[in-house]
């Protein structure tokens, strides 16, 4: 039996962030569909980390209104025709992205080709 310690046991960001309620749903919600769902749906995700890993990440961050909305564009730019490979949640959000105005992150984190 030889356990890997350089890897971390879940695929998801490890960073460390606010453990507020709306953070905490979001991440219980997006965690049962990576234990249930996501495996019946099969890995077809186009992006480098997968879009509930960036869901994950995005609602850790930035918590769960805006990153909710960067969730969904990032779903919605991986469908047919859309986008792919690498596309990280970014580190730092421009302060032109307000809290009450989250649809202003569409395009945010769009990969270069």
């Amino acid at each position: 039996m030889c356990a890997d310690h350089h890897h971390p046991r879940s695929r998801n960001w490890q960073g460390q962030f606010p453990k507020t309620p709306g953070r905490l749903m979001g991440l219980a919600l997006i965690r049962a569909y990576q234990l249930t769902l996501s495996s019946l749906i099969g890995q077809s995700c186009r992006h480098s980390p997968t879009c509930s890993e960036y869901g994950y990440e995005a609602v850790a961050r930035y918590g769960l209104w805006k990153g909710a909305f960067m969730a969904l564009f990032r779903f919605m730019r991986c469908g047919p025709g859309g986008t792919w490979g690498y596309d990280p949640v970014p580190e730092v959000l421009e302060k032109r992205f307000a809290w009450w105005a989250p649809w202003r992150l569409w395009g945010v984190s769009r990969p270069e080709h």
